[in-house]
């Protein structure tokens, strides 16, 4: 009897040792495709990409002169269960000019981007701009061929799914982490993982060669728990703040044929 509590005891003490919570800002820069590449060097922002890996920037100088970043991550263990603990709140204004419009982290539209692989790391297909992750390993995922690129438009999985479970360096999408009927999506670390990065897709047009990060600005916010259950009902109610970020949000839909390469 006392070896099978023992045995109870040490599976709880496991679980929470595994469990933890990160608050992590992605900023307007935030390349996902720059995930994991510590062997690259960004150059100053008045310079293009002359060598190895490179991201497309804009013929001049934009209002903004955003650097790209490499993003933020979170540690991980295959196998683990990722959620946002509450919606992910902010926006991005991927235009030329400080913003309005900002885009949130659902991104714009429910189509519209289609990002070739970057490297080792894979494309992007789905709403133009949103919050995305990847996870990866200890490595730096620079060689070999990139894993097939996830569809996350209607005629794909969509952005509704309950659950994903991603390999490793298959970018994919988060979004706000809520289902449109209010359920948490769960994302499951592949064997291997130890890191998961939050980032950004951002292109000329949203297709093609990944880049066109330099005239970014603005924020996405998200608290990531880590084999952690999001408290019930923690998805708001719409405030009036929220109502007007919708309307700011519904705004830039209207806006969004707007972000063709000539403008960019």
């Amino acid at each position: 009897m006392k070896s099978l509590v023992f045995f109870f005891a040490l599976v709880l003490a496991a679980s929470w040792a595994s469990a933890a919570t990160f608050t992590v800002t992605v900023n307007g820069p935030d390349a996902i495709f720059l995930a994991g590449r510590t062997d690259v060097v960004i150059p100053a922002a008045n310079l293009p990409w002359t060598t190895g890996t490179r991201l497309i920037r804009h013929g001049g100088p934009t209002p903004e002169e955003a650097l790209e970043e490499k993003p933020p991550f979170v540690p991980v263990t295959g196998g683990d269960v990722i959620r946002v603990l509450d919606p992910a709140i902010g926006g991005v204004n991927f235009f030329n000019g400080f913003g309005p419009p900002f885009f949130g982290p659902s991104g714009n539209g429910a189509s519209g981007s289609n990002l070739t692989a970057l490297d080792g790391i894979s494309g992007y297909s789905g709403p133009q701009g949103p919050l995305v992750g990847v996870f990866l390993d200890d490595s730096i995922p620079s060689a070999g061929p990139a894993p097939a690129t996830l569809n996350f438009t209607p005629g794909g999985l969509g952005i509704d799914f309950p659950s994903l479970s991603p390999v490793l360096r298959q970018v994919f999408y988060i979004g706000d982490g809520v289902t449109a009927g209010g359920d948490f999506q769960t994302f499951i670390a592949p064997a291997g993982a130890t890191r998961l990065f939050l980032g950004i897709p951002d292109g000329f047009g949203f297709v093609g060669a990944p880049g066109a990060y330099d005239d970014n600005d603005g924020s996405y916010q998200v608290r990531i728990g880590v084999n952690q259950i999001p408290t019930p009902g923690t998805v708001p109610e719409p405030s009036s703040a929220g109502l007007a970020m919708m309307g700011i949000a519904i705004m830039a839909v209207g806006l969004g044929a707007r972000r063709l390469a000539a403008t960019r």
